[in-house]
């Protein structure tokens, strides 16, 4: 079945990035949000779960997390099909985040600091030192997660993952490796449609799954310990 309005890369123009310090970084190309259906979204968008009141504050319509405490901050709004676009920069090396698709109230209330959401889909935004940093410390190699978009199931949930897949089958590792490191800016566009969610860093198709329980529920913004900035966050939903 042909998917409604879906976007393209092509001509569009870039974002020109800067590092933590205010320096010239990269230029990341963006979706077409234009186009008729897409919004962006602002702190007015958003309720705070279990942080405090500077895990995640706002600029307009940028964010600043603090990552402390661990948690989440979700929409004041749930979603079934959509697609999301969110550029997200990490200041520290080794930095850890992510935005959880369609997690369920249950999940949520009550939730106490320095804990997740134990539903959802989450898709991971992982610094690429964090794999360096995870080898210093234990002496092994990183071989069950990457830095450049895993996507899993968390808890009680349940997904069918895209290939390639991590050693125990639970998550799907990208197929490209396409993220930027700590001090530049990396955009996500996630899609979900009837369960199935797919992910495109800087661009590119890397990683995905099908079948996913729940299909439905609130998007949220991860606060796991680093600081990060997230931006130009736009949503569309879809039938």
């Amino acid at each position: 079945m042909a998917l409604p309005s879906l976007l393209i890369l092509a001509g569009l123009p870039s974002v020109h990035a800067e590092d933590s310090a205010g320096q010239s970084a990269v230029e990341v190309k963006i979706f077409d949000t234009s186009a008729p259906g897409w919004r962006q979204l602002s702190g007015e968008n958003f309720i705070r779960v279990n942080g405090d009141e500077k895990t995640l504050t706002w600029d307009g319509t940028e964010a600043h997390g603090s990552g402390q405490p661990i948690g989440v901050t979700r929409t004041n709004f749930e979603v079934k099909n959509f697609e999301l676009v969110i550029q997200w920069m990490h200041l520290k090396p080794a930095g850890n985040s992510g935005v959880f698709a369609w997690v369920p109230m249950s999940a949520l209330e009550d939730l106490p600091p320095n804990q997740l959401p134990n539903t959802g889909i989450e898709v991971q935004m992982l610094d690429l030192d964090y794999g360096r940093m995870y080898t210093e410390k234990t002496g092994k190699a990183p071989t069950w997660f990457t830095s450049h978009g895993d996507i899993f199931a968390v808890g009680k949930s349940s997904m069918q993952p895209f290939p390639p897949l991590s050693p125990d089958g639970h998550r799907s590792f990208p197929s490209a490796e396409t993220t930027n490191p700590h001090g530049e800016w990396n955009q996500y566009y996630v899609r979900g449609i009837n369960g199935e969610i797919r992910l495109w860093v800087n661009g590119v198709e890397v990683s995905g799954g099908r079948s996913c329980s729940p299909s439905e529920g609130y998007l949220c913004l991860e606060s796991e310990g680093s600081p990060i900035r997230f931006k130009e966050i736009w949503i569309r939903e879809l039938p």
